[in-house]
């Protein structure tokens, strides 16, 4: 269930109290865990895996309520402001002119009335804190252009250009520095209320980082850029039988052979960071460690690729001498080598499975997404945000490939689609198992929340209030119950 889907009156889901009746309703219906889609500052397109840092949060995830409770904000400043006119959906655009001048009051209050709070959590996150705070400062000084369009010596990072600029911002600084100590306050307080109920949380780490974000602009020399900073090769991923052009991400590439020069000291960190955010960590786009597809800049389309060598085991190797053993999930989908299996092997992590890829008429029983074939080691889904949700996929999937899901699961209008294909899953070998929200309330293609290569309509999904029932509640807690997967 992503936080932005969460329901609340102001345009977004956020942090507060709709977060803990989710938090409240998991524990009544049996779960252990919530998984979330990235929590980071969104950029171009509002996608979650685009973030203008790898160690921010999300300022629309602030809740405004609790906001008010401490005494930051007056329920005038933002209840009575217009936040959207659809309940069931983000309007991004709105969000962007309405959410940050109430931010900047709560800011000016906090740093009234919590000055050596404040001063402790910059000096505590100094490392990132500062660069990412003089990139947003930055970036609206500049009309909100990217960094790559700035003048040149504030591009390059020239020191006295910098800090000559940083000097004139100052008071913008401080406020992206307020508005970080508000997310981590408030996330802080959430997952202490998830952990003290017995609900984990899974975070999510995408591979790449966005062009467009502090990491790339304060930290150039992790990345595959030439002499003018700009990028050489660019991320995405090959043509198949879903897009004949591939996938063009965009994102800059990382430069493995440096990074390998220091241990992976920037990996490393912003790793042992998301693990002060969550409890598992799910990686994105794993099989990206063995080898990567590198797309010539400037290109159209993916079609050009190449696939290069990653880092490998090595990475892996350093990274549990770095952290120790810790709860890792690798995301494993798409074209998968026998050098990947290997290395996830090495790992031991386990992988995913998603049962909507399982159902190929063709298959005779031997797709290994097919729940009889998964291992004990794996995580299953009945799909991922990337993915239409359960009753969507039946109504648009092949209908041949939909029949052979009748036949294998059992698939009734009586029990309910949705619930027939999660209880697939439950009734597997996989050690844990996660469904999407709008699998539970049984929605069709309008729950979806991303439609890969597409741009427009994603990201936007929300629950509308009352969607929690104590009936809803009772029927995932006996199905959770019936196939043994009820928390300790």
């Amino acid at each position: 269930m992503p936080v932005a889907s969460l329901p609340s009156p102001y345009g977004v889901g956020t942090l507060g109290q709709a977060a803990r009746e989710f938090v409240s309703f998991l524990v009544r219906s049996g779960q252990s865990h919530w998984q979330v889609l990235p929590v980071g500052p969104t950029g171009y397109g509002d996608s979650p895996y685009q973030s203008f840092s790898s160690f921010a949060g999300n300022p629309y995830f602030i809740d405004l309520d609790d906001l008010a409770r401490d005494g930051l904000l007056l329920p005038l400043e933002y209840r009575f402001l217009s936040w959207g006119d659809d309940p069931g959906q983000v309007d991004y655009g709105l969000l962007y002119r309405q959410r940050f001048p109430v931010l900047r009051r709560a800011v000016a209050r906090l740093q009234i009335k919590y000055p050596q709070s404040l001063a402790e959590f910059c000096r505590a996150q100094q490392g990132w804190l500062e660069p990412y705070a003089r990139f947003m400062a930055f970036k609206d000084h500049f009309g909100g252009g990217p960094w790559s369009e700035w003048p040149d010596p504030i591009r390059r990072r020239e020191p006295e250009a910098v800090e000559d600029l940083a000097r004139t911002l100052a008071p913008q600084i401080s406020f992206w520095k307020g508005v970080q100590y508000l997310f981590f306050r408030q996330w802080g307080a959430l997952k202490a209320f998830a952990n003290a109920q017995g609900i984990s949380i899974i975070g999510d780490l995408p591979i790449y980082v966005s062009r467009d974000s502090a990491d790339v602009w304060a930290d150039p020399g992790q990345f595959q850029l030439d002499e003018n900073l700009q990028p050489t090769e660019v991320a995405g991923c090959p043509p198949d039988g879903f897009t004949a052009d591939g996938q063009l991400w965009g994102n800059p590439l990382f430069d493995w052979e440096g990074m390998a020069g220091d241990h992976y000291a920037w990996w490393m960190r912003r790793i042992a960071f998301q693990f002060t955010l969550y409890d598992v960590l799910r990686i994105d786009h794993f099989r990206g460690f063995d080898s990567y597809y590198a797309i010539p800049a400037g290109d159209k389309n993916a079609r050009r690729g190449r696939w290069r060598p990653g880092p490998g085991i090595a990475f892996f190797h350093t990274l549990r001498e770095a952290l120790g053993d810790r709860p890792i999930i690798a995301e494993d989908l798409g074209f998968l080598t026998p050098s990947v299996h290997e290395m996830l092997a090495q790992t031991g992590y386990p992988g995913m499975k998603v049962l909507e890829f399982a159902f190929d008429s063709r298959d005779n029983g031997q797709n290994l997404y097919l729940p009889h074939n998964y291992p004990v080691n794996c995580i299953a889904y009945v799909g991922t945000h990337d993915n239409d949700t359960a009753l969507g996929w039946v109504h648009t999937a092949h209908p041949e490939d939909v029949q052979v899901a009748r036949e294998y699961l059992n698939l009734t209008p009586e029990e309910g689609e949705n619930w027939g294909m999660m209880r697939g899953i439950w009734a597997s070998p996989a050690r844990y198992t996660i469904v999407q929200m709008q699998d539970v309330l049984g929605l069709g293609s309008q729950g979806r929340i991303n439609t890969p290569s597409t741009t427009g309509d994603n990201w936007k999904w929300r629950a509308t209030p009352g969607y929690l029932a104590p009936a809803l509640a009772q029927r995932l807690h006996q199905m959770t119950k019936l196939y043994g997967r009820l928390r300790p």
